[in-house]
């Protein structure tokens, strides 16, 4: 089966956070244990580089507009290297071809007549890049942004018509399965049901001028958010599809979303009506995750609380960085974490649990075994509760049950003592069987370990079959 699966694109109005590299992690691991699995893989994610908030922050900084959003996308992109990522394209928004995508998406959209020009006067949040209806307001200010002032513009823009697809929304969101947890269907429901306004699809090239020229009208750029969710197909050379990837992996293929939970707008509402307009075959599933906090409070520089990946992962390395993101922040729920319990999740975890187990067992095995351990067919099966872990997104429990197995290790070598036996002439052979046995199950541990953790995993069973042990696989944290 053909599988696509995508990010959410980043703003590129600042250096990327640790939430935007929980969601790279996340769709990265879904998408290697699908190719493990035998299964055609698209993996894609980008940058989305229009819109207000890029165009007021490179004015405040002094640059040009594309010089700023080539220097964040930079950092952004730089994420696939140091996490150890696997797309198969990094789509930019501001590349020609999304920008003929936009346009395309457009002129179909048009042709429905879902697009119409109307006078409009609302309350605008610059860190949403959108008018705010009366339900998303709380004390005057944005229920997602309340530390922004909301602005009142009166201005004449496009409009898209998301009101004409009420019926459809609530029949295509009452699929259960449709939105991962279920509770944001249900919210993504609710929102619809609640009834569904007509939305600005363009601002006035006098007040925004950093965007995609709406085709025909030149004194109108388009909204972010509607040039920025046409990358979904964009990315895969829509509409042209010259290579066939549109349809391999969209139109035939088994699609997934992957965003963050202030997503479910527009995502699940707002894409899927603009696909249906454009007669394009809907999103199969949307994963959303929650948010990471750190000390009880959301992540803002004016704390001094923003972790980011980059700083995780010069600390504690890519490995451990994808095994702290993925066993210790919760999949769906919000998560607390603080820099001293990421240094006790590695130490514990990851040094004194995993790295130590694999370097004991291996020197051992290096010392008193002749010959590598020969695995058996049982040592590379995974068994099917594991995948359906995956397939449900249950990242932290597959982790959980990969990190029982390193305890199960560790109880085995401190009952069975081969390290004692080895030394007594009576009892050396057992030693050797109980090795032997702990070769395989460290091996085993390296199987499930592949989509989370691959260089670990490569490195354990390199390991295994050298009978060699390992350079240090986790270093201790400097005091």
């Amino acid at each position: 089966m053909a599988r696509y699966i995508t990010t959410t694109l980043p703003y590129v109005n600042a250096e990327p956070h640790i939430g935007f590299a929980l969601e790279l992690v996340q769709a990265d691991v879904l998408a290697r244990s699908w190719r493990l699995a035998g299964e055609e893989v698209f993996f894609s994610t980008g940058t989305d580089e229009h819109g207000q908030k890029i165009y007021e922050a490179a004015q405040k900084q002094g640059k040009e507009v594309q010089d700023y959003v080539d220097h964040y996308a930079s950092k952004v992109e730089g994420l696939k290297d140091i996490l150890s990522l696997t797309p198969d394209n990094f789509i930019r928004t501001t590349s020609p071809e999304h920008k003929e995508a936009a346009q395309e998406m457009w002129r179909r959209c048009e042709a429905a007549g879902d697009i119409y020009k109307k006078e409009y006067t609302g309350l605008y949040c610059v860190g949403c890049e959108a008018y705010k209806t009366p339900k998303e307001i709380e004390d005057n200010k944005c229920i997602i942004h309340p530390h922004l002032a909301l602005e009142e513009i009166t201005e004449e823009n496009y409009f898209f018509r998301l009101s004409k697809y009420q019926k459809y929304l609530e029949d295509y969101l009452s699929v259960e399965g449709i939105i991962i947890p279920e509770w944001r269907r249900q919210e993504a429901l609710t929102f619809v049901r609640g009834g569904l306004e007509d939305f600005s699809i363009s601002r006035s090239v006098a007040k925004l001028s950093w965007g995609i020229a709406v085709p025909g009208d030149d004194t109108q750029v388009m909204y972010v958010w509607f040039d920025a969710l046409t990358d979904y197909i964009s990315t895969l050379g829509w509409p042209e599809d010259k290579e066939g990837k549109f349809k391999k992996f969209w139109e035939q293929g088994q699609t997934l979303q992957v965003g963050g939970k202030d997503q479910v707008r527009f995502q699940s509402v707002m894409w899927q009506a603009m696909l249906k307009s454009a007669e394009l075959k809907e999103t199969e599933q949307v994963f959303y995750h929650g948010f990471i906090n750190s000390g009880g409070q959301k992540m803002s520089k004016s704390l001094g609380n923003v972790i980011s990946p980059y700083e995780l992962v010069e600390k504690y390395g890519t490995e451990a960085t994808r095994y702290l993101l993925l066993r210790h922040v919760h999949p769906v729920e919000d998560s607390d974490v603080t820099w001293e319990r990421l240094d006790e999740w590695y130490t514990a975890n990851i040094v004194n649990g995993l790295g130590n187990l694999v370097a004991r067992v291996m020197k051992l095995s290096e010392e008193h075994l002749p010959e590598p351990v020969a695995l058996s067919d049982l040592d590379h099966v995974i068994d099917a509760e594991f995948f359906t872990l995956l397939d449900t997104f249950s990242f932290q429990d597959a982790m959980d049950r990969i990190f029982a197995l390193v305890g199960k290790g560790d109880e085995f070598m401190t009952s069975s003592e081969p390290y004692k036996k080895i030394k007594v002439e009576e009892t050396a052979e057992e030693a050797r069987a109980d090795l032997r046995q702990l070769v395989s199950q460290i091996a085993h541990i390296a199987l499930y370990l592949a989509p989370f953790m691959p260089s670990t995993s490569t490195a354990i069973l390199s390991a295994v079959h050298e009978n060699k042990k390992p350079e240090n696989l986790f270093p201790r944290l400097a005091v």
